[in-house]
């Protein structure tokens, strides 16, 4: 007999951690926000709410990974550079075959989480760790 479990929502006390993370993600690539809820995939007034410590939601499956690549890719980029590029380079656009000219932050908005997972990947790469 297979026995399907039902996802838990994130527990409340953890939420206001990782919206803070988040947000504050955002603002030091200096995402606007329309573009920053895109990436979390929340409405603009859910994502205002976010931002000034308002937020009492919950989050489901899809946020808490939007959450942890997010957070996964600033790490990483802190990780793997110093100096304008550590913040920056969300936003710059890129040559590179996965981005074809566009930002990281654009193809993982585009994307969803699977765009967002290649992201994490390639910073990964770029630091050697795959």
């Amino acid at each position: 007999m297979t026995v399907l479990l039902k996802p838990q929502p994130v527990p409340a006390v953890e939420v206001a951690t990782i919206v803070k993370a988040v947000t504050r993600t955002a603002d030091l690539w200096n995402l606007r926000n329309a573009d920053a809820a895109a990436l979390f995939d929340v409405p603009i007034a859910t994502w205002n709410r976010m931002k000034a410590g308002q937020y009492r939601g919950t989050l489901d499956r899809d946020k808490a990974m939007r959450a942890s690549l997010i957070i996964g890719i600033f790490k990483g980029l802190r990780l793997l550079f110093n100096g304008p590029l550590e913040y920056g380079w969300p936003a710059l656009k890129n040559s590179g075959p996965l981005y074809e000219g566009r930002t990281p932050v654009e193809l993982m908005i585009a994307g969803g989480i699977p765009a967002m997972m290649r992201v994490r990947d390639h910073v990964d790469a770029m630091r050697g760790g795959l």
